[in-house]
């Protein structure tokens, strides 16, 4: 290896959706398994994009990887549980996250949601808390970071319920609208999406359930339960549900409209202030 045969790893850095970074802009990353592989591997990928951040092993590099995808995990982790924090005190999570971002050093801003999704972020830290048992060491904070966001679903749920009671209303037999499917916005990947779990919930507690994403047209081989129908947000399907629930904020979806017709909005997102009367935060 490293004479006729050259191995090299570059980790995948990529951002669903977003239209200003693509693997042509966005540094990679690259270790060989010698010196040699990786100068190699080094020189190809600097043909294709415009920086090439060079590591000393193929180790090396997928440890920078997962410590970019446990970087956003635990801070996710963290906002996510300022937010419960927030919300039991009456005070809007997102007014005080803009707020400190306001902050020119030492603090970057990251928001609250309903629980991670898509393939990395979710899973990739426990291959580093799988791994890290071998030499002795127990991940307590990656752990918890993960514990805190897998929550998220069922807080969503207890706002739902909470909701629908403060409308005279039991989950069981009410219309309840998902609003988003895929796991962040503006893309069609349910990977992991915690649209899914919401849903299947839902079902579970007696709920007539529907989701509204016109990205989403293939599951993948993921499934929801049966009779689950993607329908159209428009104000007739909003004004018959019992509760719309903004999981996935696509930009197309039509906020103002929305909370015109809806009777109850569960937001997950922060797309709505907090005095608008019809809205939930979750």
């Amino acid at each position: 290896m490293g004479q006729d045969i050259f191995l090299a790893y570059s980790p995948e850095r990529e951002d669903p959706g977003n239209a200003l970074y693509s693997a042509h802009n966005t540094p990679k990353v690259c270790g060989g398994h010698t010196h040699t592989c990786g100068k190699l591997a080094c020189l190809m990928y600097s043909k294709v994009t415009h920086k090439v951040v060079p590591v000393s092993s193929m180790k090396a590099a997928e440890l920078t990887k997962l410590l970019e995808n446990i970087h956003r995990s635990v801070n996710i982790g963290l906002v996510n549980e300022m937010k419960v924090i927030a919300d039991r005190m009456h005070i809007d999570i997102h007014e005080v996250i803009k707020a400190a971002a306001t902050k020119p050093f030492g603090f970057t801003a990251f928001y609250p949601g309903p629980g991670l999704g898509g393939h990395c972020i979710p899973i990739d830290p426990f291959y580093l808390t799988w791994k890290a048992r071998e030499f002795g060491v127990h991940t307590r904070f990656i752990e918890l970071a993960g514990q805190i966001n897998s929550s998220m679903p069922e807080y969503v749920i207890s706002k739902i319920i909470g909701g629908l009671n403060g409308h005279g209303k039991a989950v069981s037999q009410s219309n309840v609208m998902v609003l988003g499917l895929s796991y962040k916005k503006n893309i069609d990947d349910v990977r992991e999406s915690p649209a899914i779990p919401i849903i299947e919930k839902l079902k579970d507690l007696g709920a007539n359930v529907c989701f509204s994403d016109s990205y989403v047209t293939d599951m993948h081989g993921h499934y929801l339960p049966d009779g689950i129908e993607n329908v159209e947000c428009t104000d007739e399907t909003v004004s018959n549900q019992d509760c719309v629930v903004v999981v996935t904020d696509h930009d197309y979806f039509d906020y103002p409209s929305i909370a015109k017709s809806a009777r109850l909005i569960i937001d997950t997102r922060g797309r709505y202030a907090r005095a608008n009367p019809k809205v939930v935060s979750a």
